[in-house]
């Protein structure tokens, strides 16, 4: 598979699972699988309301904010609380999950791996050089604001907010560039 960019204006929106929303799926392996059959699943979702997020038993979770203000989130009835763009949680989607917002709605992206089959690492990125574990079977690169440009194999992909360039496992130094800050999601088998 060759690094190709996924353009956030082209996402579909899909109801979530427990029909509480809508959510952009912006990959999912393996390719049409369903709420109850994926293996990874990486989406963004607008959080205009308050309540109980769908559950997920046997996956795994992390919600980034990409956009708005705080949202707490109770998870098995722990509160933690997110405070803006790049805050995030990791969490057990077997786990009841509400949210309430703090102040006013927000975009995250949501990165989920079913347990026993895959895991996934996430962490923030700037202007700079990037490396992949070892271990990274795919990779994802998300600006969270700003234009971001990843250059692979000497090809420059220009990213604009909330864009995704979708990588296979990659073993040389990824150049970033550009004002723009971004999440490097890493997905590993299990």
């Amino acid at each position: 598979m060759t690094p190709h960019v996924i353009r956030a204006a082209e996402l579909v929106r899909v109801p979530w699972k427990n029909g509480g929303g809508t959510t952009s799926e912006i990959s999912v392996f393996p390719h049409g699988a369903g709420f109850d059959t994926f293996g990874w699943r990486i989406s963004m979702a607008d959080v205009a309301m308050e309540g109980p997020f769908s559950a997920f038993p046997g996956v795994d979770r992390t919600l980034i904010v990409m956009e708005g203000g705080n949202i707490e989130l109770t998870v098995g009835g722990v509160p933690f609380r997110l405070k803006g763009p790049s805050d995030k949680l990791s969490f057990s989607g077997d786990d009841p999950t509400t949210c309430r917002l703090l102040s006013g709605p927000i975009r995250d992206l949501n990165v989920m791996t079913r347990r026993g089959q895959f895991r996934h690492r996430t962490r923030t990125l700037e202007a700079g050089t990037a490396l992949l574990a070892e271990d990274a079977h795919m990779a994802f690169i998300t600006p969270l604001n700003g234009r971001l440009n990843v250059t692979l194999g000497g090809t420059m992909h220009a990213l604009e907010t909330h864009d995704t360039l979708m990588l296979p496992a990659w073993t040389d130094l990824i150049p970033l560039s550009g004002p723009g800050r971004a999440v490097l999601i890493e997905i590993t088998p299990d």
